[in-house]
């Protein structure tokens, strides 16, 4: 009933997972990615062989659509050994039973120093459509609904690293991704960094071909389900409204004793020929926070404590951003972040009225504590474009920093009140009707240290943060779809 197909890296790697394998009625045939500079072990010639030197090219995908003659193909995607847990393939062979499911995935432990681990992951929904969704690495499909999606590759560019997001993209088009609730096998954990470490992997310039592949697949899929915007011309009408500033910045904050000041320090130093205030909402900080702030005595500086006790950073925002005080433009500054130079709130400023657009998103240098600049260094999300942008925002995690706001319309819009993805739901909610700036040198340093809040995430909490943001593009691709409907 089961083709399997392994990547082969070593006899040892291979004893390790056959051993496993061949202990399952179910499974048939037996297939080998084989590298083609590889020499191929005596072990091999007992299997039948696919050459390859990328598991993620269109060529190695249509060669497991003509290998695969069964109902149902395994496909591991790593090269180290995976351990499936007993009578797992069975299991996953049971879920796929069900017509309507196109391909199933589970959770999992992982091998790692420090011992075996849990590793749960997340729910597949319409949303789930970034490139580097967290399946693990034993992928089990309906060969049929494989097929088919395999056959779609015909109608796009030859993928070099996109093949399989595309083809799992046409089989969500089709049939249910299905995450089975249950820890079924064990892999190597080969990535043992920080979560605060892998977050920016996606906007790595050396990663720049690859998210180039990765757009033109998912294009293509926002075309195929209608939810593909055209470009945006659509001008923000920036003279509406009378303001008391051209320009405020917000910072919320809530315990970040030893940056507030530093942040503070950063806004009042700005050089601008228009006036600007500063508002700082102070989510009921307990560590001193608090007593700092109200150590600077300038009139520009706006602290406020709001009553309720309910507010996130996005809560933070729509209280301050309701506030009469609140200038024409809101930019943001994170507690713990610097601007860059003196010129940035202008910059940011002008930038709106050089392109008449409702939001204006900069770019920033990574850096420790002490401002020494960490990898990868300037993120500048080049892979934005003014006719694609909007639509690419969908693919990716986030769209960088700083940001500022048009404030009649983010009034309009408001800010999801969360602490995690509010930028990121405003980015899409604005980009679908206005266009956005971007300015690509960094006027803003983003320090990394060990206080940042998504430094050291348990696979839990990453776990909610991705299902939250994947559930802000399920909403997302329901807004666009129904506008191209009317």
């Amino acid at each position: 009933m089961i083709t399997c197909f392994l990547p082969y890296e070593s006899d040892i790697q291979l004893d390790k997972t056959l051993a496993s394998l061949k202990s399952c009625p179910l499974i048939g045939n037996i297939v080998l990615f084989v590298s083609s500079g590889q020499n191929f072990a005596p072990i091999c010639s007992k299997y039948s062989i696919i050459q390859t030197d990328s598991l993620t090219s269109t060529k190695t995908w249509q060669a497991i659509a003509r290998f695969c003659d069964s109902d149902y193909a395994l496909v591991y995607t790593k090269s180290s050994a995976v351990q499936p847990g007993y009578m797992a393939i069975e299991r996953m062979a049971d879920y796929l039973k069900v017509p309507q499911r196109g391909m199933v995935y589970a959770d999992h432990y992982r091998s790692t120093p420090a011992g075996k681990q849990a590793h749960p992951v997340i729910d597949y929904q319409p949303g789930s459509v970034r490139d580097d969704f967290d399946f693990g690495s034993v992928l089990m499909f309906n060969a049929q609904a494989l097929k088919e999606a395999v056959g779609q590759l015909e109608q796009q560019p030859e993928y070099t690293y996109s093949a399989l997001y595309a083809v799992r993209l046409a089989i969500a088009r089709a049939k249910e991704i299905t995450h089975i609730r249950e820890y079924l096998y064990t892999e190597v954990e080969e990535d043992h960094r920080k979560s605060g470490e892998k977050q920016f992997d996606y906007v790595n310039p050396s990663n720049r071909e690859v998210q180039v592949e990765y757009e033109k697949a998912f294009t293509h899929h926002l075309r195929e389900i209608g939810a593909y915007l055209p470009p945006v011309t659509q001008s923000a009408p920036l003279s509406e409204g009378e303001f008391p500033y051209r320009a405020s910045v917000i910072i919320p904050v809530f315990n970040r004793v030893r940056t507030i000041a530093d942040a503070i320090r950063s806004v009042l130093s700005q050089k601008t020929d228009f006036s600007f205030n500063l508002i700082i909402v102070d989510n009921h900080s307990t560590d001193g926070t608090t007593e700092v702030i109200r150590e600077f005595h300038d009139e520009r500086i706006l602290h406020l404590i709001p009553e309720r006790e309910d507010l996130g950073i996005g809560g933070c925002w729509n209280y301050a951003v309701q506030h009469e005080a609140c200038g024409r433009f809101a930019v943001q500054l994170d507690s713990d972040d610097l601007y860059s130079d003196k010129c940035t709130l202008q910059r940011i400023i002008d930038k709106f009225y050089e392109e008449q657009c409702a939001m204006v998103i900069g770019s920033y240098r990574m850096t420790d504590f002490d401002l020494n600049t960490l990898p990868p260094g300037i993120i500048s999300h080049q892979e934005w474009t003014a006719d694609n942008g909007h639509n690419n925002a969908l693919r990716i995690n986030g769209l960088g920093a700083p940001r500022a706001f048009f404030t009649p319309l983010l009034r309009k819009i408001r800010v999801p009140n969360t602490s995690y993805g509010e930028d990121y739901a405003l980015g899409l909610a604005f980009s679908r009707q206005y266009r956005i700036g971007r300015i690509y040198e960094p006027v803003y340093l983003c320090r990394r240290w060990e206080g940042n809040s998504d430094a050291a995430l348990s696979v839990e909490k990453v776990n909610l943060n991705n299902a939250y943001k994947d559930s802000l593009r399920t909403l997302e691709i329901g807004i666009r779809q129904t506008l191209n409907q009317q």
